[in-house]
């Protein structure tokens, strides 16, 4: 199946920002973030199609997952 899979801030440094990635049936955001090399520690928010999941989430045909690494400030 096909999944669009978009990284942000410091997840697209020595990666593909924007990249539509094949992923068997079944396949997880947790299998996308760990095929991907990013730390679960470090995610700070996961969306599938603009709403908030987990890393059980099992993607779909089309889905678009967008993945913020945590954010500091004050």
């Amino acid at each position: 199946m096909q999944v669009t899979v978009k990284l942000f801030a410091s997840f697209r440094e020595g990666r593909v920002p924007i990249q539509s990635c094949q992923y068997p049936p079944g396949s997880t955001v947790r299998d996308v973030v760990l095929q991907k090399g990013i730390p679960v520690s470090e995610i700070g928010i996961m969306l599938v199609n603009c709403r908030h999941v987990d890393l059980d989430r099992e993607l779909v045909e089309g889905d678009l997952l967008a993945i913020f690494p945590l954010l500091g400030g004050g």
